[in-house]
């Protein structure tokens, strides 16, 4: 199938991304370029954007759906954790916008064969972000003891039955590898009780994110990166984040919050000492959420949420 790519919240982060159409503009999760795409339609012929992906069938996609705009985009296979090293590689200091939008694609939901879907009862339980990388989610149920399942699941997951999920796996393997998203399904179903099956939705979707947040080391990429996006900015340049659940609101909340206020004086301290300057604002007290009309015509954007944070004019 092809690699589409819905872009959720375009226009309200276009509006907040774009500052000016002669800038430099920096994708980090390409995917599809349903976001780029739009970004370089909006670019004066002086603009440029750098598209980075780690998904080599994003790559593929968005090299075709970006031809159009010839050397204004640059596509780069990467992790967005490594953006600094690969602008740097370009000769370029610092950008004027800088776009995340976290979380699995529509394509990769949707392709069996990435295995990234509970919805599928006969795919393989791969959910690897870049293909490049060995191990996959089936590595991680066959090798993980009870206490590092329980806690991936809870933490990442956030499910309340997280440790009794754990224990199911462990006591399915004992028997024969855990090969498909059927078999693991089983187990989840197994696992948790009946009255909340029927009333909270599908029972492995809380557990099928955590192992996927593991697996691809989601929140440490994240929680390490934010820093340097923030320092590569330009003065008023502005840092654009899409998140899909909780744990990554908070991890980008909590980080635009220390980046706008890095003080760590206390309280009763008349004047600041520890030295700590602002490296700008978080425009974004509370996150952009998608309109009625935009939820009505894609599920899956429902849970997004937007947060900016804009580079301070004298940095």
């Amino acid at each position: 199938m092809d690699f589409e790519h819905v872009p959720v919240l375009l226009n309200e982060t276009l509006d907040a991304l774009l500052t000016d159409p002669d800038g430099i503009y920096v994708d980090g999760t390409l995917g599809g370029a349903g976001h780029s795409y739009e970004i370089c339609r909006r670019l004066s012929g002086r603009g440029r954007l750098i598209g980075i992906d780690q998904d080599a069938d994003a790559i593929a996609a968005a090299t075709e759906r970006l031809k159009p705009f010839g050397e204004q985009a640059t596509i780069i296979r990467s992790n967005y954790s490594e953006m600094c090293e690969r602008l740097a590689d370009l000769g370029i200091d610092r950008a004027d916008g800088i776009l995340l939008d976290l979380g699995v694609s529509s394509y990769q939901l949707d392709t069996p064969a990435r295995g990234f879907t509970y919805r599928e009862e006969d795919a393989p339980l791969d959910m690897r972000m870049d293909q490049r990388q060995s191990r996959t989610a089936r590595d991680i149920l066959a090798t993980y003891s009870e206490q590092e399942l329980y806690r991936m699941i809870r933490n990442y997951g956030e499910d309340r039955f997280a440790k009794n999920i754990a224990k199911h796996i462990v006591a399915a393997r004992r028997d024969r590898p855990i090969e498909t998203t059927g078999e693991l399904n089983e187990i989840i179903r197994a696992a948790i009780p009946a009255k909340v099956r029927a009333t909270e939705g599908h029972p492995s979707k809380r557990t099928y994110q955590a192992i996927r947040i593991e697996l691809n080391r989601e929140v440490e990429v994240l929680t390490d990166s934010l820093d340097g996006m923030i320092d590569r900015l330009r003065p008023g340049g502005r840092l654009c984040v899409i998140t899909f659940h909780s744990i990554e609101d908070r991890i980008v909340k909590t980080n635009f919050k220390r980046n706008e206020n890095p003080c760590t004086c206390p309280d009763n301290f008349p004047v600041c000492v520890c030295g700590k300057v602002s490296k700008g604002k978080m425009l974004t007290r509370k996150p952009v959420l998608p309109s009625a009309e935009e939820m009505a015509h894609n599920q899956r954007a429902k849970s997004a949420k937007l947060r900016v944070f804009e580079r301070a004019q004298d940095a």
